[in-house]
């Protein structure tokens, strides 16, 4: 099994590497985070997790120990792949997918590509537990919440015709008021404000 590679980054994409030891290219799959951190031809020094099918052995690559046991949680969860998982750590930090497990907040993981609504719920239910010592404040998970229910909102009256400058001082008040409000009811209310 292998634990970790040093090597020369021959190849970099965002979504895998090649690394080259001791005249042997690794080709490991990454996300975006851990493909962030890394340069071509430079030294790097990556944790591995090794999968062995019947038609494949591959290997995902990551920058933390950190990324490769949220990674192993993740794939531990019925219908979670390492495609699925590496996407799901690709779209979200590690301190984000904990705090959405924790708070059981199921549409912030279901926003991920390829996760539906059971396979969200299913990973909330198997990792609730499990992931506290990832988890940072909830500030930041509730800030991506209402981002996205604000720009929703703002580009649902841009298309009324309203501009979002605006719109957006008003919904930002609104927010602040209200900070669970849907995206309907933050038109409705900055309809009745303007």
């Amino acid at each position: 099994m292998i634990y970790f590679l040093r090597g020369l980054v021959q190849e970099l994409t965002p979504t895998y590497v090649v690394v080259e030891v001791g005249g042997i290219g690794y080709y490991l799959s990454v996300s975006l985070q851990t493909s962030q951190n890394l340069n071509l031809n430079s030294e790097v020094f990556l944790y591995v997790q090794q999968i062995i099918r019947e038609d494949a052995h591959l290997l995902f690559g990551f920058f933390t120990k950190e990324e490769k046991e949220m990674f192993n949680l993740l794939i531990s969860v019925n219908g979670v792949g390492p495609v699925s998982a590496l996407i799901l750590l690709s779209s979200l930090s590690l301190s984000d997918a904990a705090n959405a497990i924790l708070s059981g907040k199921s549409g912030v993981i279901q926003k991920v590509k390829g996760i539906g609504a059971k396979t969200a719920e299913r990973i909330i239910i198997d990792l609730r537990d499990k992931v506290g010592r990832f988890s940072v404040s909830e500030e930041k998970l509730s800030h991506f919440v209402d981002n996205k229910i604000k720009n929703e909102a703002l580009s649902a009256l841009e298309v009324l015709g309203i501009s979002k400058k605006v719109s957006e001082k008003i919904a930002d008040r609104i927010l602040k008021q209200n900070p669970n409000a849907s995206v309907e009811e933050l038109v409705k209310e900055i309809l009745k404000n303007i």
